[in-house]
């Protein structure tokens, strides 16, 4: 086992050093590295950089954090293999239950949740036993990120039986949370049995994941009894928590018991958060009130939050299902300013709504500045789009054309379009929705 990892660890130094030889970096800080490191797409200088970071004044989260995005780059630029060898060249021989932790986070990463298995099998016969959840734990959460939902309680069992690892409260977290996404309520009750069972109080978090569940399939009283027995257990409902039910609200209510919510939230001592005022910016849109929504909009910094990537993203779409173009590119505007670019689905909006209405040159400056923000593998999208509204030519009848596609539906996983720099992946308690699940769908 020994000699096979040493094997995989020289073939990955030698593929590290050929990415890494086509363009020295001077040699980075950490903090100076993660500003390069956010803002380039290209793999092979992601990589390069990487490679240049002082190791000094690497911390451990900080080395997590740069190899998780060089090998996103790899993995959007489809080079799974040279992702995997990365992640390899850089797991000790016999590495500590939190290095294991940490390379198989990256897994995650670079979509190769299966590789992310190998890798687990392989460290943990160097592990002392019996090996805590911890790298356990990361494996699963692999899975959850890279939404393998269906696969979670398979190697639930079968890794804890194996390794014989008692999971924890985290563990039976992250169960949870894979059989309430695929709308298996009933599986997540039998764990809350299996938990008390054993002991184990469950937590806030996966009250949380299973109100969040019960309120998607519409099962209103289900989940105001999950509520109660949540009360009643000691676990107080924290934003996560209310963000779930104001989300509900959000998309099948009224502004008002949104704000109904929030006042309860708050009651409770609760602040509300960004995605808290994005689910009431989003229950304005939909009700017609845009310039509610844009009046909440500016004053998030009085409220002491600040806009994310969801809210340039809601907002955006709002306004263009409304029609305020104006609006909508003052949105963008602000996204492009702090590198929070709403995806590729969300600006074809408004760039079809632009070229629709007749501003084909406004529509044409918001694709370049776009464009200029990613590397040429993320841009077939933008170019296919130029192309059927007639922005890449003088064609006179760039209008016509935008009239025909702006029917056409969209979807969230256009191949090859080219997406705003990522996000932190959210936890089991965060609640913002996707675009078809918006009021105004893909219309």
């Amino acid at each position: 086992m020994a000699a096979a990892l040493a094997s995989l660890h020289r073939r990955a130094d030698v593929l590290f050093r050929a990415l890494s030889s086509t363009a020295a970096e001077p040699t980075l800080t950490a903090s100076a590295a993660k500003s390069h490191l956010h803002r380039e797409h290209d793999p092979d200088r992601v990589v390069s950089l990487f490679e240049a970071i002082d190791a000094a004044s690497l911390s451990a989260s900080s080395t997590r954090h740069a190899l998780s995005l060089a090998a996103r780059r790899l993995s959007r630029a489809r080079r799974f293999a040279d992702a995997d060898a990365l992640l390899s060249s850089h797991l000790p021989a016999s590495p500590t239950e939190s290095q294991l932790a940490a390379i198989l986070g990256a897994y995650a990463s670079a979509s190769i949740p299966e590789k992310a298995i190998v890798t687990f099998r392989s460290a943990a016969t160097s592990l002392p036993s019996p090996i805590s959840p911890l790298p356990f734990n990361a494996l699963l959460t692999v899975f959850l990120r890279c939404h393998h939902h269906r696969r979670i309680p398979v190697l639930f069992t079968e890794l804890s039986k194996e390794f014989s690892i008692t999971p924890n409260a985290a563990s039976y977290s992250i169960l949870v949370k894979a059989y309430s996404m695929t709308g298996k309520d009933a599986e997540a009750h039998q764990v809350l049995d299996q938990m008390r069972a054993q002991g184990i109080t469950p937590t806030t978090s996966i009250y949380t994941t299973m109100i969040n569940s019960l309120y998607k399939h519409k099962k209103i009283e289900e989940a105001k009894r999950m509520w109660k027995q949540m009360l009643e257990s000691g676990c107080k409902p924290d934003q996560a928590t209310y963000n779930v039910k104001i989300m509900y609200y959000s998309l099948n209510g009224k502004p008002e018991d949104v704000l109904e919510v929030m006042a309860e939230m708050e009651a409770a001592g609760v602040k509300p958060d960004t995605i808290t005022y994005n689910f009431l910016m989003t229950s304005y849109c939909k009700d017609g009130k845009v310039e509610d929504a844009k009046e909440l909009y500016r004053s998030l910094g009085d409220k002491g939050c600040s806009a994310n990537a969801g809210t340039y993203k809601y907002m955006l779409a709002g306004l263009c299902a409304h029609g305020d173009l104006d609006g909508a590119l003052d949105v963008f505007e602000e996204s492009s300013r702090r590198e929070k670019v709403p995806n590729f689905s969300t600006m074809r909006r408004l760039v079809e709504g632009l070229a629709k209405g007749g501003r084909v040159a406004e529509a044409k400056k918001v694709v370049n500045k776009v464009k200029k923000k990613f590397p040429e593998i993320l841009l077939s999208g933008w170019k296919s789009l130029e192309k059927e509204l007639g922005l890449n030519s003088d064609s006179r009848d760039a209008c016509s054309q935008a009239e025909f596609i702006y029917e056409k539906p969209l979807t969230e996983s256009e191949a090859g379009t080219a997406e705003a720099p990522e996000l932190k992946e959210p936890s089991a308690n965060e609640t913002e929705c996707t675009l078809e699940e918006m009021p105004w769908g893909s219309a």
